[in-house]
């Protein structure tokens, strides 16, 4: 692979732009994907408030998953059916990655969302990298650096600062209620799924996709029946269905193949972290759609976090300078 990206000015002193390294051109596609993967995630929890009261939980799951399966089908099939030998080998585990990454922590997130606001919901995301880390050790032995653990720890005591909401009584008084517990679920299935996803095999997104959108779907019918039987299902009105269709084409599509992309090119322990950025656009999301206050501690807790992902980004460089 060529070492540079030229333009038109090949040589040396011909006034043009500096020329970026590939590998540079590849890290700064991978920052770009993921700021949008976690914006899009953020308008996800704010969605989900919104929808409170205009669509249940499981009708917002399977629609959401069962639409993307069939938008991929109907406009890549060709592309599915060539894959489909790669698909077969590895089913099961395809399967399972949609259940747990899609169905699991959507389903978590939405219940969550009743009981907790959509600021603690993006907040408590920001913990997601703990559990990338964790489960990227445990199943693959993946190194951690120095400046990667100690800008985590910068991240997250960003997460501490909003979470306690400036004032350290709160976090020794801090009770947990039903919906951040929801949460705690949510982000150590996806913490999972992001580490697991080094295993996928080789195939078009597409297929990828919609393979992991079967599972999801597969795995979200009988948690709707229970709704159904319970007497809980909300079939969506006009802002259901406007939340369904943010949902459906931003954080379901275009969020998790920009996702998965950005881990193809950087890994699940750096692209994991950028999850850090969730409790960023969510305050400010939640300032701008849902009027919530916006406190000193909200910008010293994000300045924290956007330098924690700094310094580990710096560290998960020089990994791969030695790698």
């Amino acid at each position: 692979m060529a070492r540079y990206i030229v333009g038109t000015n090949r040589g040396k002193g011909l006034g043009g732009p500096p020329r970026l390294r590939c590998g540079e051109i590849i890290i700064y596609k991978a920052y770009a994907l993921l700021a949008l993967t976690t914006l899009f995630w953020a308008g996800n929890s704010i969605a989900g408030k919104l929808a409170v009261g205009h669509a249940s939980p499981m009708v917002l799951v399977t629609a959401r998953w069962a639409s993307v399966m069939v938008v991929l089908y109907v406009f890549k099939r060709g592309q599915i059916a060539t894959d489909w030998q790669v698909i077969r080998s590895r089913l099961r585990y395809l399967l399972l990655l949609g259940a747990l990454g899609f169905t699991v922590f959507s389903v978590a997130l939405y219940y969550a969302l009743i009981y907790t606001t959509a600021i603690n919901s993006s907040i408590l995301q920001g913990g997601m990298p703990l559990f990338v880390f964790a489960a990227s050790f445990i199943l693959f032995s993946s190194r951690i650096g120095v400046e990667q653990a100690v800008g985590f720890a910068f991240s997250f005591i960003g997460v501490i600062i909003i979470a306690m909401r400036g004032d350290l009584a709160n976090l020794i008084a801090l009770d947990v209620n039903v919906g951040d517990a929801l949460m705690l679920v949510a982000i150590i299935s996806y913490g999972v799924y992001t580490a697991a996803l080094r295993s996928k095999p080789q195939m078009h997104w597409t297929s990828l996709i919609f393979t992991l959108c079967v599972g999801a779907t597969l795995a979200s019918l009988p948690l709707l029946a229970v709704e159904a039987v319970q007497g809980e299902t909300m079939l969506p009105d006009m802002r259901g269905w406007a939340v369904v269709s943010y949902i459906v084409i931003f954080p379901s599509l275009l969020g998790q193949v920009f996702y998965i992309r950005a881990v193809e090119l950087i890994g699940a322990n750096r692209a994991g972290l950028f999850i850090n950025l969730l409790p960023v656009w969510g305050t400010l999301l939640a300032v701008t759609i849902l009027r919530e206050a916006f406190h000193f501690y909200h910008a010293a807790a994000l300045i924290m976090i956007l330098a924690g992902i700094s310094l580990a980004e710096y560290g998960g460089r020089k990994l791969s300078k030695h790698a």
